[in-house]
């Protein structure tokens, strides 16, 4: 395993992205293509100035090459046969739509030490960027930081890495219960390392290594592809629907309605967190708290989340035990067990790791 630090494509395929990318791209080009968004790049580390390690150039040299790439016709063939619990997953009008796709032009700007990255446009065309932008700007800031040490220090690196991960495995190894995805795509540092990763957790923990998010890597590795909605669909879907207060909560269950229809029990676990936990289940309908698998925490503490959970089921006398967290902010071993042990034989756990 070597590192890749020369000037060469980050992105490779368009299928190099979280599965959520095509289920919500799937709703989104069905609903809304036509839809004007514009979607931008925050860097929320307030402290690293992108602009001192990123050069412009490579920047757009790597947004430009993402431009020249088409899904292959094996690519198609994948996503044809991925399926839910024996359902075809994606219809043949979005894979049509695929066939031809090409990412959509972007705008780029350094201004006052700040990157400013855009990508305005018609939604389904705008909405694939997210996950390639994200990949690209974090592997070239990782790779201006590991040019700065020597062979031998990178090396070290490595291997300290490897190490790390290996100690990781053995602590999970003793919670043969515990599971878990890859959902490392949007933050990982190099896409060989993530490679490395995803092989070796699928080597040593079969049982308790579910698959990943990165669509590319789980067919290269035959794993299963994981990924239900993100925050995109809710943000948008207030600005469709909300000219009041009102009618942007209500949006929520527009959302929800819309996705149940699309893909029904399969993918059915909602992200209740975008305009607040407790305004979500306030309105959601008793049909829909008891027909869907469950809930994705991604922010806030999961214990407090999963507690509140817990009380939200016991009121409207759902049994908890056969429901669903999956927990997805800012995980780490010692987080995951912790919620393991803490939700054991009281509901369903697992964990989306990046």
């Amino acid at each position: 395993m070597l590192w890749k630090l020369k000037d060469e494509p980050i992105i490779d395929s368009l299928t190099d992205v979280d599965m959520y990318k095509f289920t919500m791209g799937q709703l989104i080009y069905l609903k809304h293509p036509k839809v004007p968004v514009k979607s931008g790049f925050i860097n929320r580390t307030k402290t690293v100035n992108l602009t001192k390690h990123i050069s412009k150039e490579q920047l757009k040299e790597q947004l430009d090459h993402a431009r020249t790439l088409r899904f292959t016709n094996s690519e198609l063939h994948y996503l044809r046969g991925t399926n839910e619990y024996g359902d075809r997953m994606f219809q043949e009008p979005y894979l049509r739509f695929l066939k031809d796709y090409q990412l959509p032009e972007y705008d780029l700007e350094y201004y006052r030490g700040k990157l400013l990255l855009h990508f305005p446009g018609e939604w389904a065309q705008v909405s694939h960027w997210e996950t390639i932008a994200l990949s690209i700007v974090s592997e070239l800031f990782s790779i201006s930081q590991v040019k700065k040490l020597s062979q031998i220090e990178r090396d070290a690196k490595l291997a300290i890495g490897i190490q790390r991960l290996h100690e990781k495995i053995k602590e999970l190894k003793m919670y043969p219960d515990l599971t878990f995805s890859d959902f490392g795509t949007r933050r990982r540092a190099f896409k060989f390392w993530q490679h490395y990763v995803v092989a070796t957790l699928q080597n040593e923990l079969p049982k308790q290594f579910l698959g990943t998010s990165n669509v590319q890597i789980a067919m290269n590795q035959s794993l299963l592809p994981m990924g239900t909605s993100a925050h995109e669909l809710y943000m948008v879907y207030s600005c469709l629907f909300g000219d009041s207060d009102e009618n942007i909560r209500s949006s929520v269950q527009e959302v929800i309605k819309d996705w149940w229809e699309l893909y029904g029990w399969g993918l059915s676990v909602h992200l209740p967190d975008t305009f607040g936990t407790k305004a979500f289940l306030e309105d959601l309908s008793l049909e829909d708290a008891a027909r869907s698998k469950g809930m994705r925490q991604d922010s806030a503490n999961p214990i407090t989340f999963g507690e509140r959970l817990l009380r939200f089921y016991k009121e409207k006398n759902i049994q908890a035990k056969d429901k669903l967290i999956v927990f997805s902010d800012s995980l780490n071993v010692k987080k995951m067990i912790q919620l393991f042990l803490h939700f054991e034989n009281r509901i369903r756990t697992t964990n989306g790791w990046d």
